[in-house]
């Protein structure tokens, strides 16, 4: 079966480098010849290295180089069963290459999006059979990270959902379903993680190193927010709050901070730059390691975690063991937030909830309905 992937920038060679490991034959098209050429030489390493662990021998790499053709033209596309598009964050960018795509490939063909946050029938509608344009969203690095979140959106026939599932589980990966809403599962899910985060720094609680070391010592998480804001890159991650912020009517649970903004502005990205939060030319900053003002910080986190969480289950964008698995699968969480609530105390979650509202006094706070009839109900995600 042949796939094409539009795009040549990290996530599109990772999709590549899937596909073709698993005989796939892959066009990887880009409109820029300087790109393609990065591209390959970032496959060449990337396999190379993968030799060297012993992950795969010399004759597998020659065939996974060998399989992938990258093209500048469009027209390679054609006899693609799938196609993924991995370009820019842009709308009218992605709408436009949906339509020159439909008029290339074949009827039969699933027209696919990796957008991590935009609409997918706002893209579906560019095309005249909208019914076979899906979200297929990978996460980063691709070849490693288990998860894909397949997203239908009001056009999408069961047929383009079934045999989308079928490929992307066929390469190995978990997938989950989500409704088309802004930020999808994980991206909706985990905006807090950041977002409160920046607003207890902002707030003088705490510095980064502290917050991060709160997140990793006490709540178990593998990066702080910080450290993955930076190794996310501050353009994108910003980016993708601010979308999610307009997407949700400019609700303030999802507010873009000033702090990140600046600190894209001033081109301070993160490692991409060696500098973001932290700047990696010089020595890590020392937490503060108190564990008392570590707890605080992870409750006041962690509760607003679980809060987005029950309010998508509430909102049903996806199912409980699909958000669960999202956010573990997805980003690494220790636990799925669900069953985390459940071990804590859905009543202690709630109650925190209610406290930062009152403190506060913002809406930004507030408790999800789900969160509040379960604790009239006494009742548990999983019971």
């Amino acid at each position: 079966m042949k796939i094409s992937i539009v795009g040549a920038g990290t996530m599109g060679i990772g999709i590549s480098q899937i596909a073709s490991t698993l005989n796939h034959e892959v066009c990887l098209y880009d409109t820029s010849a300087e790109s393609l050429e990065k591209s390959q030489n970032k496959l060449e390493r990337i396999l190379s290295r993968l030799v060297e662990k012993d992950k795969i021998n010399i004759a597998d790499k020659k065939n996974i180089v060998k399989r992938i053709s990258f093209s500048n033209n469009i027209n390679d596309i054609k006899e693609s069963k799938l196609v993924i598009e991995a370009i820019i964050e842009d709308l009218e960018t992605k709408r436009k290459l949906f339509k020159n795509i439909e008029d290339i490939v074949d009827d039969s063909c699933i027209i696919a999006t990796n957008t991590s946050s935009l609409s997918i029938a706002s893209i579906a509608s560019a095309c005249k059979k909208s019914n076979r344009v899906i979200g297929i969203h990978f996460f980063n690095p691709a070849p490693l990270m288990p998860l894909v979140e397949i997203i239908t959106s009001v056009q999408t026939s069961n047929e383009t959902l079934k045999k989308s599932k079928e490929i992307i589980s066929g390469w190995n990966k978990i997938t989950v379903s989500a409704k088309d809403t802004p930020g999808f599962i994980v991206n909706r899910v985990a905006r807090p993680f950041y977002g409160e985060a920046l607003r207890i720094y902002e707030e003088g609680i705490a510095n980064f190193a502290t917050i991060d070391w709160s997140l990793k010592e006490i709540g178990g998480f593998k990066m702080g927010p910080f450290e993955l804001m930076d190794y996310i890159g501050n353009d994108i991650n910003y980016t993708v709050t601010e979308t999610v912020f307009k997407s949700f009517y400019y609700d303030p649970r999802y507010k873009p901070s000033f702090t990140q903004k600046r600190m894209m502005e001033a081109g301070y990205l993160g490692r991409k730059t060696g500098k973001g939060f932290y700047d990696y030319s010089k020595e890590k900053e020392e937490p503060i390691k108190d564990r008392i003002l570590g707890k605080k910080i992870l409750w006041r986190i962690l509760s607003m975690l679980i809060n987005e969480a029950a309010d998508a289950l509430y909102l049903n964008i996806a199912s409980k063991e699909d958000i669960d698995l999202a956010m573990t699968k997805g980003v690494n969480y220790p636990k799925g937030l669900l069953a985390w609530a459940d071990e804590i105390g859905i009543e202690n979650v709630f109650n925190q909830l209610e406290q930062l509202q009152k403190k506060y006094c913002e809406d930004r706070y507030r408790p999800s309905p789900l969160l509040r009839k379960m604790v009239k109900q006494n009742k548990k995600f999983y019971q």
